[in-house]
């Protein structure tokens, strides 16, 4: 069995992985050609195919959102630990859709809070406080959601070699 084969994650691992953790990284093309990497907090989906989507939202007039409306690919990654023998992590290549329907972007961004009021590892919480569910909504006509779907994926999780290298 190849090293790679060893870390490589399995399809549960990688989605509670991708559960437990809040950031992933973003990287589109600029114009120029060059990767142009941000931050996005994110809510998980997997589709019955095992195949993951990663959903977020961000503001239309952004430059991840120009640039996808360029060229609808990006690369994502997920990535935890300090050590060597601690190294977690997934990249995704995917191709993305943009959605500008209302209703659909203020739904993301009630999940996505959700979410994120959870400690994370939790179920998303059942409510939302008032204030940030008004907040969605006057925050959704300035966004877009983002469809992430997985073409091809590169998983490791260096816990498994046992401190073994």
């Amino acid at each position: 069995m190849s090293r790679r084969e060893q870390i490589e994650m399995a399809a549960d691992e990688l989605a509670a992985f991708l559960q437990l953790q809040r950031t992933v990284i973003c990287a589109t093309l600029g114009r120029g050609g060059w990767p142009h990497l941000m931050p996005l907090w994110y809510v998980l989906r997997v589709a019955p195919e095992e195949e993951v989507e990663i959903w977020a939202w961000t503001y239309a007039a952004s430059q991840k959102t120009r640039n996808l409306e360029r060229d609808p690919r990006a690369t994502l990654l997920v990535e935890t630990g300090e050590l060597y023998q601690e190294l977690r992590g997934v990249m995704l290549e995917c191709d993305v859709t943009i959605h500008r329907e209302l209703e659909r972007v203020a739904a993301l961004g009630r999940e996505i809070f959700a979410r994120y009021a959870a400690p994370a590892g939790e179920d998303p919480v059942s409510e939302l406080d008032v204030r940030v569910t008004e907040m969605v909504t006057r925050q959704a006509p300035k966004r877009v959601a983002l469809q992430f779907r997985e073409r091809r994926r590169v998983s490791w999780d260096h816990r498994k070699l046992g401190g073994i290298y």
